[in-house]
């Protein structure tokens, strides 16, 4: 059996060592855009802040892919043809299959106004665009960021860290608002400020200026002012990378559509990570994630597919941990703090990495539960008394239990009683989820 897998990230290894794990001698190879092993993307935001170098997001060695019998190929997929079971590099090398896993992953979108191409645009996407970033900053003296989601903050923490004057546009008045209430955006506000960022609200930039020599020397606001800066970070979110599709029988809708089997509609044809569409049990579509541990779940379910072990892909609660200006924010299952809220073009139409479209779907109307306690808050989002989600900032004892409540649907109503005693509430958490395992015996 040949398996072709298109992408080196967490989903494509994951299926890789799967595969391997259930076939020791089928051929596995691995096309990979980018000319390294693969790489913790969560872990950019640390090689910026200067937590950790570069080389220490690598997670896995070339000689790990040659012990596993994995072929790694460097090279960029130009061409499908699912009739023949052939995908084409673009140095002209095709490749044959029997199975196939397409996890191509998502690229950063870029700026949409003019100057996007200047010296000086930079992303927090890849390890290649952080090396870049950071040469950058040895010399930038004034940055800019835009973005409305995680990589926008960590992009602006880490410019901070690294001696950058940092200037971060928010489009309206709150910050992370697809995902912080009020009260939660002004905590980390307080935060932010405090590690000397300059936030500025109601502000968009219509254009990034340059120079003769095509660097980055200011933007021009909306408002028509120009604002000088020799440094503009772009994070407004990513796109499944969807090229090699295009033009096949794979159907597609914001990502590749599949079913509950990780497979599209072309027999033999899978996909998996940030490029894949997978049904989503809380509001019954099919939904995208950007999530690391949704790429190694579907990468794992994908390859017991393919080599013939049929098995349903549950989709997870979507689960996210980060620290951000020294607060650690975990987001659980849905969380939107409004359902009629939108903030803009890049949050209603692009996924932020580190993100899932589930957060953000309501099928019905949700409320919240709400306790806040110096800088440490706690929201239950509710469907009825039903737990379907919780934001946590700073303390986190409740992080776990939470998670396991929300993936069986709990009942809230034991809870509500001592959302005003933090202390209470959290021991009430652990008895309930306690209580839960218990039951699922």
């Amino acid at each position: 059996m040949r398996y072709l897998i298109i992408g080196n990230g967490a989903a494509g290894v994951t299926a890789a060592e799967t595969i391997r794990q259930y076939d020791p001698v089928g051929e596995v190879v691995i096309v990979s855009a980018e000319k390294t092993p693969m790489y913790s993307r969560p872990g950019l935001a640390y090689v910026l802040t200067g937590d950790i170098p570069p080389q220490q997001v690598v997670a896995r060695t070339e000689h790990w892919y040659t012990d596993q019998r994995l072929k790694l190929v460097y090279g960029k997929a130009a061409a499908l043809d699912t009739s023949n079971r052939l995908v084409a590099l673009n140095g002209g090398q095709t490749l044959p299959y029997d199975r196939l896993l397409i996890a191509t992953g998502a690229a950063a979108v870029p700026a949409p106004y003019p100057g996007g191409d200047l010296d000086g645009v930079v992303f927090l996407d890849s390890l290649e665009g952080v090396r870049h970033l950071l040469k950058k900053v040895r010399r930038a003296r004034r940055a800019v960021v835009i973005g409305g989601g995680i990589t926008a903050l960590e992009m602006v923490e880490g410019l901070a860290r690294r001696g950058v004057e940092t200037h971060y546009f928010v489009r309206r008045d709150r910050l992370w608002s697809k995902v912080f209430n009020q009260s939660e955006g002004a905590l980390l506000e307080q935060q932010m400020r405090h590690h000397g960022i300059h936030i500025h609200y109601h502000t968009e930039a219509v254009e990034i200026l340059g120079n003769r020599r095509n660097k980055v020397t200011g933007v021009r606001l909306k408002n028509g002012n120009t604002f000088a800066c020799d440094l503009f970070g772009v994070a407004i979110g990513v796109r499944p990378q969807l090229d090699l599709v295009r033009g096949t029988d794979i159907l597609t809708d914001r990502a590749i559509l599949v079913d509950e089997y990780l497979e599209s509609n072309v027999t033999g044809v899978f996909a998996a990570g940030d490029c894949a569409q997978v049904y989503d049990r809380w509001s019954g579509k099919h939904l995208a994630d950007s999530l690391w541990p949704s790429a190694v779940a579907t990468g794992r379910a994908a390859a017991l597919n393919m080599v013939g072990k049929r098995t349903v892909y549950d989709k997870g609660t979507p689960f996210n941990v980060c620290m951000l200006f020294g607060l650690h924010v975990t987001a659980i299952g849905q969380i939107n703090p409004d359902p009629r809220d939108e903030d803009g073009m890049e949050q209603a139409h692009n996924l932020s990495r580190g993100s899932s479209e589930v957060w953000f779907t309501f099928p019905r109307t949700y409320n919240s539960a709400w306790s806040d306690k110096g800088d440490s808050s706690l929201r239950l989002v509710l469907d009825n008394t039903k737990l379907v989600g919780a934001l946590i900032i700073g303390e986190q004892s409740a992080a776990d239990p939470l998670r396991k409540l929300i993936e069986h649907g709990a009942d809230a109503a034991p809870l509500l009683p001592y959302i005003d005693d933090r202390a209470e509430l959290l021991h009430r958490i652990t008895l309930l989820a306690q209580a839960q395992e218990v039951a699922a015996l």
